[in-house]
């Protein structure tokens, strides 16, 4: 109930990580979600911060809000949140950004939280969401690549 994707860019990771750990840029680079907006006052990434993310599901429908809390806020290297209550998310997504020789390997990585409805839900439709959500994850960081090289 997780996988990956990761993406060489030849940029260093701080112009990488203001556009992973900025939400209100997502809806450049994602393919699902369009929007978002920090909440109860905050403007920018710290353990705890909340936001809430405007999502069109598989590229097309339903259309939600979604309310997620940071969880890991290192600057240059690590960026996740978690989506739904922020005891207990739902829904892990991770950027982790590894400085290479000529750049940085960015990691983006979700992992569903380990309950029985989504075991069930995962074990129904995991291949179909699955795939979307690989497909999605290639291409924000496909979309992050052409802006920061």
């Amino acid at each position: 109930m997780h996988d990956s994707v990761t993406v060489h860019m030849v940029a260093p990771p701080g112009r990488i990580w203001d556009l992973v750990s900025d939400v209100t840029k997502i809806g450049r680079y994602s393919p699902e979600t369009f929007e978002a907006q920090w909440l109860d006052g905050a403007s920018g990434p710290a353990v705890g911060a909340r936001f809430r993310g405007h999502v069109k599901r598989n590229g097309w429908g339903p259309t939600y809000w979604t309310t997620c809390t940071v969880l890991a806020c290192v600057p240059e290297r690590e960026f996740g949140f978690g989506v739904g209550p922020s005891d207990k998310p739902l829904n892990v997504w991770r950027y982790r950004l590894d400085p290479t020789g000529d750049g940085t390997d960015v990691t983006e990585s979700f992992e569903l939280a380990n309950t029985a409805p989504l075991r069930v839900y995962w074990a129904l439709l995991g291949w179909a969401r699955g795939r979307t959500n690989r497909n999605g994850m290639q291409t924000t960081l496909e979309r992050i690549k052409a802006e920061v090289e």
